[in-house]
C-alpha cells in the first residue's frame, strides 16, 4: 500500500501477530500529512524513537547574511525498518501526534552512517594505546639518583 509518498515500501512485518500496526504508515492505519524533512539521526538512545537533527539558513536582513540554525526532532521508527545508527540520513514525514513530543515518523533511510559520521556525532577520539610493561620499563631511568 503506498502512504502518497515517493518513498520505497519496506518489507512486511515478520511477526504480524505482535507488530505495532496502529503507529505504522506503511502497514498500518497512520496517515501521514503535512511536511516531509530531511535530516541526521543524532540519537538512538529511546525505544522506537530517533532524534533527527536537520540544519538550515535564515536570513538576517540587517546584516544582508545568512546564519545557520538547527532543530532536533523526535521521530517514530516503525518496526518494519531496519535499526537506524547515529550519523544516518533518513526522511521524515508529519502525523498525527503520536506522544507529547512526537508528531513525525520515519518513512526512508536515505544514506547510511559511515565509521567517520559515527565517530564525528558521538565525539569519540581514538583510545590510546596502552602501554605494556616493557615500554614503562623503557622509559625509566637507568641510573640511580
Amino acid at each position: 500500500m503506498a502512504i502518497g509518498l515517493d518513498v520505497e515500501t519496506p518489507p512486511e512485518p515478520e511477526n504480524p501477530e505482535e507488530y505495532d500496526y496502529e503507529k505504522c504508515p506503511f502497514y498500518g492505519e497512520l496517515p501521514v500529512r503535512g511536511q516531509i524533512l530531511e535530516g541526521q539521526v543524532v540519537s538512538t538512545d529511546m525505544e522506537k524513537t530517533v532524534v533527527v537533527e536537520r540544519e538550515y539558513d535564515v536570513a538576517v536582513p540587517k546584516y544582508d547574511r545568512y546564519m545557520k540554525r538547527r532543530s532536533r526532532i523526535p521521530a517514530h521508527v516503525p518496526g518494519v525498518l531496519e535499526p537506524l545508527s547515529v550519523g544516518d540520513t533518513a526522511k521524515i514525514a508529519e502525523t498525527r501526534p503520536l506522544s507529547k513530543t512526537k508528531s513525525h515518523v520515519v518513512v526512508e533511510v536515505t544514506e547510511e552512517a559511515t565509521a567517520e559520521d559515527i565517530a564525528e556525532l558521538t565525539r569519540q577520539v581514538e583510545p590510546e594505546q596502552e602501554l605494556s610493561d616493557e615500554d614503562l620499563a623503557a622509559d625509566e631511568p637507568e641510573g640511580d639518583e
